[in-house]
């Protein structure tokens, strides 16, 4: 079995067309076709199945496929351990985050990290808990914020990089709005603004609402800060955000509060894959995150 039966048999599987296929590579459709059978003879299966002008993936291609993807994976990923061996400085990080950090605290950090470390790539991928979870599991990152930290894996690993406190947001036309402080229970006959099923403030500010002895009634619900932020100064709802959420600014703002009863936080990790060593510029990069947070973001 030869690494170019591989590339051509995935690249195939992506496209399911020969002929794009080709093209891609910058080969012979012949060429393709033939090496595609010569993998199928060796292994003594069908990959694939003709439908019309395209190409389907047998039941056992696509056992097939996930295997040669992963093997390809770890030799891409062999050629840069090497090249970031012999120097760091032109390595390349995959980094993934949450909706809520990428307003301010990654652009922050990697700007930072960029002024020490120019030649640096970064790629990005936003993501929800569980997905994030799932793409450093499948190494298809590197390293990851992610909010809450996870206590209980052993397919990930990290550190508790910051603490964050909760506050309450409110229209300005808010009975409370003008209110120092205020306990969570005082909203409980109000409507609140959520974000979507899948993203972790929702459950943080569920739990808090029925610790304040009440079940929040959801009246809107969004999937970035921003629309949080403009559906409640709109008069649609209250909500609870992270400071870090209110760092932008627009016409439409709400008023924010502090809530004295429960104190409400979210905690901010950083994680990798268990049992695994980063390659050299991604330790430089962990390393430089664990002083950034510990210099910029300790808590009050």
């Amino acid at each position: 079995m030869e690494l170019r039966q591989l590339e051509y048999f995935v690249r195939v599987a992506r496209l399911q067309h020969v002929t794009k296929a080709a093209e891609e590579l910058h080969v012979a459709q012949s060429a393709v076709s033939r090496q595609i059978h010569r993998l199928e003879e060796e292994l003594g299966i069908r990959l694939f199945m003709q439908r019309g002008r395209n190409v389907q993936l047998t039941p056992v291609g696509q056992l097939f496929l996930r295997r040669a993807e992963a093997v390809l994976g770890d030799l891409d990923r062999a050629v840069m351990e090497i090249h970031e061996f012999l120097d760091p400085e032109v390595g390349e990080i995959r980094l993934g985050f949450p909706h809520s950090l990428g307003i301010h605290v990654v652009p922050q950090v990697v700007a930072e990290f960029r002024k020490l470390h120019p030649n640096v790539k970064f790629r990005f991928r936003q993501g929800m808990y569980p997905s994030l979870i799932r793409d450093i599991v499948d190494a298809e990152v590197d390293i990851a914020f992610i909010s809450p930290y996870p206590e209980k894996s052993d397919q990930v690993t990290g550190e508790v990089v910051l603490t964050e406190e909760l506050f309450a947001i409110l229209p300005e036309t808010h009975k409370l709005a003008l209110k120092d402080s205020i306990m969570l229970s005082e909203l409980k006959e109000d409507t609140f603004v959520l974000f979507s099923s899948g993203y972790s403030l929702r459950p943080i500010v569920w739990d808090a609402c029925r610790e304040a002895g009440f079940t929040p009634k959801i009246g809107f619900e969004g999937e970035e800060a921003g629309t949080i932020r403009g559906l409640v100064a709109a008069g649609m709802g209250v909500s609870l955000l992270p400071k870090m959420a209110m760092y932008e600014t627009s016409s439409m703002m709400p008023a924010v509060v502090k809530i004295s009863e429960p104190h409400v936080t979210r905690t901010i990790g950083i994680i990798r894959r268990t049992g695994e060593k980063m390659p050299l510029v991604v330790q430089m990069f962990h390393s430089f995150l664990l002083e950034f947070f510990k210099n910029q973001y300790q808590e009050q």
